[in-house]
């Protein structure tokens, strides 16, 4: 019998594709890719381009992306880098009082589409243009306000409001638009349709940059023509590990892809399917706990500085920190120097081949700087708020150089084929969640929907959080759906507990299995507009 409490959900099953996404309406711009006979990349396009119009508080052309793919039947796989750098003329000094967190100084150079397009190039099969249609289509023509879309604009009015284009486009009256209200992007829709029958060097090289760079100039955001211009996604090969017996790799730094298997390493040493579910929950806490230090120490953009990868994810080092839990009792592990969360959106894809993507895409904060780039209706994104400034920090702001991400996407296989690939937005909780839904899955037999719906916990350092001035709670936020007993156990071990009203936990996990038979087996997740798609 299942440890898991009956999910809500139903799987989404299917022979022949699948595609799980942060909106239905994605998901199925993907599988219409899938049934027009496109590739897990071809997907990609039409997802992530969908997303980017009908979930605009969470990622978009102003914003950065990872797309982890692995080929049917090859031994590796490959990441196409879509984050952008610091513009050439950020420096540390000119940030005396801090970087902005929101609004025009809060921009960096946009990578999202250069890496699409670096991703098609190389393995898609459908047209280009084609994978524009639905998020043309739902640009000019509008998509419904969710619950969730309403939340975040309602949470997120003042910012927006301080630009009049995005106050005009995704709000209504200066308050959240009610539900069911249709938000029309028709100036974003021209864009679309120039980069889907240009392609996408346009964007940073050609007439679209060239209005894109004057927009944001008038606006006060400090990228330029060629800052654009010298932008050049970046391919990859994917780290990895094993965890009991099963191959997890992940995208490489300047992600931090590399503490979630970090945590895993250290997880690995113990029994987890053995212990009760207080131990369980407080050896994987203090797992992060310990990773996060070494996340904080050495993550950065391996062209600025040199990443220990080699060592931070060897046995030896997982013996030594798994060593340093003790049963009992919660560590306090601030990060050392005292550094809030980001918005960001998941999709995987699983094609007819059994090729799989794992893609997660951001703009940062929800709606990213607030700023739209003129008449190009591009809403930019904010990561400038993820650096640092410090001197001596692996994370410190330097010109052209990509800031500490915590993006990140997982593929994990099983004796030479694939078994599974998800992931979820969330800035710090990302990596949490992704250990909870991959431990429940490999270590306590759930199925995607289980795993996706189970009350979860995160954990919150202090100095740990992504966003300046990079604070944090520490404290351990709980789900409803915890035993009582469980939640005493915890308290009685130092853990400091905030208990969240149900459905209110971070992350939007979608999750695609492959059984032995082949079938995709996939799972979404109800705390957003999480949807899962299979034909």
């Amino acid at each position: 019998m299942s440890p898991f409490a009956r999910s809500y959900r139903p799987l989404i099953m299917g022979p022949r594709g699948a595609v799980g996404a942060n909106h239905p309406l994605a998901a199925q711009a993907g599988l219409d890719a899938l049934r027009a006979g496109g590739t897990a990349a071809d997907a990609a396009v039409a997802v992530a381009t969908t997303l980017g119009v009908v979930e605009p508080h969470m990622s978009g052309l102003g914003g950065d992306a990872f797309y982890h793919l692995h080929p049917a039947g090859r031994d590796e796989g490959e990441v196409f880098n879509g984050t952008g750098p610091a513009p050439a003329s950020a420096a540390p000094d000119r940030f005396a009082d801090g970087v902005a967190v929101r609004g025009p100084r809060s921009v960096s150079v946009p990578g999202m589409l250069g890496a699409l397009a670096s991703l098609h190039q190389a393995h898609g099969r459908l047209v280009w243009s084609s994978l524009f249609e639905a998020a043309i289509r739902h640009a000019r023509e509008g998509f419904a306000v969710t619950r969730a879309y309403a939340y975040f604009a309602g949470e997120t009015r003042a910012v927006l409001a301080a630009d009049r284009r995005s106050g005009a486009t995704f709000l209504a009256e200066g308050a959240a638009p009610v539900l069911a209200a249709l938000i029309r992007q028709e100036r974003l829709a021209h864009t679309l349709e120039e980069i889907a029958a240009e392609g996408a060097e346009g964007f940073y090289r050609g007439r679209l940059a060239r209005r894109l760079a004057a927009a944001m100039a008038e606006a006060g955001v400090a990228i330029t023509e060629a800052d654009l211009d010298r932008y050049r996604p970046e391919r990859q090969r994917p780290v990895g590990i094993t965890y009991r017996g099963y191959a997890v790799t992940q995208t490489p730094p300047n992600s931090t892809g590399f503490t979630f298997l970090q945590m895993l390493k250290i997880a690995e040493r113990f029994d987890l399917r053995g212990m009760d579910p207080a131990e369980r929950i407080h050896v994987l806490v203090e797992a992060k706990k310990l990773a996060f230090l070494d996340r904080e120490r050495h993550g950065t953009d391996p062209r600025h500085g040199a990443v220990p990868l080699a060592h931070l994810l060897s046995d030896t080092h997982a013996d030594s920190l798994a060593a340093r839990i003790e049963p009992d009792r919660a560590a306090h592990l601030p990060i050392a120097e005292p550094e809030r969360g980001g918005e960001t959106t998941y999709f995987c894809v699983v094609d007819a081949e059994g090729t799989a993507l794992s893609a997660i895409q951001s703009l940062n904060s929800a709606f990213g700087s607030g700023v739209t780039a003129g008449e190009t209706g591009i809403l930019l994104n904010n990561r400038m708020a993820y650096w640092h400034l410090a001197e001596g920090h692996a994370n410190r702001l330097a010109p052209g150089k990509r800031v500490r991400h915590t993006m990140n996407a997982p593929i994990v296989r099983k004796d030479g084929r694939l078994w599974a690939v998800f992931g979820t937005p969330g800035a710090d909780h990302q990596v949490q969640v992704n250990l909870q839904v991959l431990t429940a899955m490999a270590d306590l037999g759930a199925d995607p929907q289980e795993a996706v719906e189970a009350p979860r916990w995160t954990s919150s350092q202090q100095g740990q959080g992504a966003n300046w001035p990079h604070e944090g709670t520490g404290l351990l936020s709980i789900e409803p759906g915890f035993d009582p007993g469980l939640l005493a156990a915890l308290e009685a071990r130092g853990h400091r507990l905030e208990r969240l009203r149900p459905l209110e936990g971070p992350c939007s996990v979608a999750v695609i299995r492959l059984a032995e038979n082949g079938v995709r087996i996939a799972g979404s997740d109800p705390r957003r507009d999480g949807w899962a798609a299979a034909w």
